[in-house]
């Protein structure tokens, strides 16, 4: 199975009209990265990133395809969305005012937005269509979806690999807010698959200027969600036009999380 990554870009679900150019290159590299990274922790579909080891169909589009696709194995995906949160943002900071709770899970009060978690948590969301909003379930109800032991094993993996990821992007000066995983069955087998660790499935933070209490900056598409919360659109298609400089932000957020996990 060949994987290709574009340089559109989603969001609320709503594929934007304009592209973030450069940007399927930066995730494929990204994942790259993590997927070597985290072979030590759980397998993944990665087969290889260079044109030339793809089927021979492939090689007439070779230099379309070089540095922004993956020959990867194929798998049955498991249907839940596995996310990891280390600090409330997002989704999480919504629900957590109004319930003290983040997917059901009760958390400390007091807590503020963007604070890092006592201990990172695992928030399943049912795996939607593309246009379609992913919905958060509590574990139980991801229990009754998939059964116990695959539901276990997702929520150990996908904090094992956010912990040892988080780990070393703090190193980097990176703060991994959160992130959403995809896995899949190869053989009976549990592996990673999909992209891993990009700014498109996690919040990156800059560690130097990180303030709990508000939102932060950020190496993500967090920019482009918040200059679209600006604007009178109601998150359906078709979504509004972003304008140069919207465009050339997004871009140099995604290059320098690029630049700084993988220098």
């Amino acid at each position: 199975m060949l994987i290709v990554a574009t340089d559109r870009v989603s969001a609320f679900d709503v594929i934007m009209a304009d592209p973030i150019p450069g940007k399927g290159r930066i995730l494929t590299e990204i994942s790259t990265y993590w997927f070597k990274v985290m072979d030590a922790v759980i397998p993944n579909h990665l087969l290889s990133t260079r044109a030339e080891d793809y089927p021979p169909p492939c090689h007439k589009y070779a230099a379309e395809l070089e540095g922004r696709s993956m020959l990867c194995s194929k798998a049955e995906a498991v249907p839940i969305e596995c996310v990891a949160r280390g600090y409330l943002a997002g989704s999480g900071w919504q629900e957590y005012q109004t319930k003290g709770t983040v997917c059901g899970i009760k958390l400390p009060g007091g807590l503020v937005e963007s604070a890092r978690l006592p201990q990172p948590i695992f928030t399943p969301s049912t795996k939607e269509e593309v246009g379609s909003h992913d919905i958060n379930i509590t574990f139980d109800q991801m229990v009754e979806r998939i059964g116990k032991k695959l539901a276990e094993q997702l929520q150990a993996v996908t904090l094992a690999v956010y912990e040892r990821a988080r780990g070393i992007a703090e190193a980097k000066g990176i703060i991994i807010a959160d992130t959403k995983l995809e896995f899949g069955l190869r053989g009976g087998e549990l592996i990673l698959i999909d992209e891993l660790l990009t700014p498109d499935s996690s919040r990156f933070w800059p560690a130097s200027s990180y303030s709990p209490g508000g939102p932060q900056q950020s190496f993500d598409k967090q920019f482009l969600r918040d200059y679209l919360l600006t604007l009178a659109w109601d998150k359906t298609p078709p979504p509004p036009p972003l304008p140069r400089d919207i465009v050339e932000k997004t871009r140099q957020r995604y290059e320098e999380a690029l630049r700084r996990l993988t220098h």
